[in-house]
């Protein structure tokens, strides 16, 4: 059956300027509430617009348990179910509203077949745009699905929300631990406001060495045309933000590695995402990493081990209070970067003896155990899915 004709609502949301917005009223969901199955709250971003407003243009009112679809990416077709809220909603124009017809078909089961690889791969034919992608209404309503029975559909949202539940509680573990390593640190160290130990310079805690604090080449360094299929390794940001080392894209050869010495990774090394919306997310270089050095995206630090301990900078480094000193100054801004380099040696950063730093870094090693333990069952948990949400929906 075609997607439309199992909805007995199946319409665009509203066109609303900004002109027509208020601070209270009737909520006006947008895309960005759009998760891949998932409603995704922002109360501190939301929009409204008054009663007179709705009226006045007509405005298509949404209700709990309703599917939103955002025509707009990231991906394309994403949908969620409308949860319990005690407040009038509508939405805006680039979202499609379903309303399921609950003889035919289930929403629950119809969220989780537009969750599914099969469904992407239906509107991949429909997509359209170049620099902005988008499926209009039309192409959404003409998806076809496969409509089981509505025993079958209860028997397949029953085991698919049992491993959601299960996905969801191994996620806020390893949330709980990274709150506990970050309750730890403010109970033994306080603010970098308070005074309770020495403050230095990012400068002051490298190596001394001119290569200690290192911003990547300028992007005319490295051309497409330096890259091999082997050789020394070219780091990108994905493995500060992924903390993966198993990953290698880009190599060069032995003459240009020689020639940007300067830029060379070894372990022990920390690198720091420096744009983009993951800026500022850090990793260790591990041991038994590759030689190679970093791209214009990154910034290089070496620590002087007899001043700061590796994992006690990484995570005063990921603290709110330095976050905030390094790019509190570019969010919000079109795309977030790096301050300057004299900016970033100057930020100063506690400094307390080597035995409290250890004691920390032992504390969080331990938890990082623990993490290891839930992650591994985490993975497993969402392989399982995957695999369930194959079989049921190709």
């Amino acid at each position: 059956m075609r997607l439309e004709e199992i909805c007995t609502v199946f319409t665009d949301g509203d066109w609303i300027e900004s002109k027509d917005q208020s601070d209270d009223g009737i909520r006006l969901i947008q895309t960005g509430n759009i998760g891949e199955g998932i409603y995704l709250e922002k109360e501190a971003r939301a929009k409204y617009i008054s009663e007179e407003i709705f009226g006045k243009l007509k405005c298509t009112e949404i209700f709990p348990g309703d599917i939103l679809v955002s025509r707009l990416p990231d991906p394309v077709g994403r949908a969620c179910i409308i949860p319990e809220k005690e407040e009038r909603m509508i939405t805006a124009v680039d979202c499609t509203i379903c309303r399921p017809n609950e003889s035919i078909i289930s929403k629950e089961y119809l969220c989780y077949f537009m969750r599914s690889s099969a469904y992407y791969k239906k509107l991949l034919g429909s997509v359209t745009g170049t620099t902005r992608k988008r499926i209009s209404r039309k192409n959404l309503g003409n998806v076809e699905l496969e409509v089981p029975s509505k025993e079958r559909q209860m028997d397949v949202v029953e085991q698919l929300d049992c491993l959601v539940k299960v996905i969801e509680s191994r996620k806020q573990e390893l949330q709980l631990l990274d709150t506990l390593i970050k309750a730890r640190f403010v109970e033994m160290f306080g603010s970098i406001h308070d005074g309770r130990f020495d403050m230095k310079t990012l400068l002051e805690i490298v190596n001394d060495d001119k290569n200690s604090i290192k911003r990547g080449p300028f992007g005319g360094a490295l051309k497409k045309e330096d890259f091999v299929e082997d050789g020394y390794l070219v780091y990108e940001q994905r493995h500060a933000i992924h903390n993966d080392f198993e990953y290698a894209k880009y190599y060069i050869t032995q003459e240009k590695y020689e020639g940007m010495i300067g830029f060379k990774v070894v372990p022990g090394d920390l690198i720091i995402s420096c744009s983009g919306v993951t800026l500022g997310r850090i990793a260790e270089v591990p041991e038994g990493a590759k030689e190679g050095i970093i791209n214009q995206a990154l910034l290089k630090l070496s620590l002087n081990p007899h001043i700061m301990m590796n994992t006690f900078f990484i995570q005063q480094f990921r603290g709110e209070e330095i976050q905030n000193i390094f790019f509190g100054f570019s969010r919000g801004s079109g795309i977030p970067n790096m301050p300057s380099m004299s900016e970033v040696k100057a930020v100063k950063f506690i400094c307390p003896p080597l035995e409290l730093q250890k004691e920390y870094c032992d504390f969080v090693h331990q938890v990082d155990k623990s993490k290891v333990v839930v992650q591994k069952a985490l993975d497993e948990t969402q392989i399982l899915f995957n695999s369930l949400m194959q079989q049921y929906f190709g």
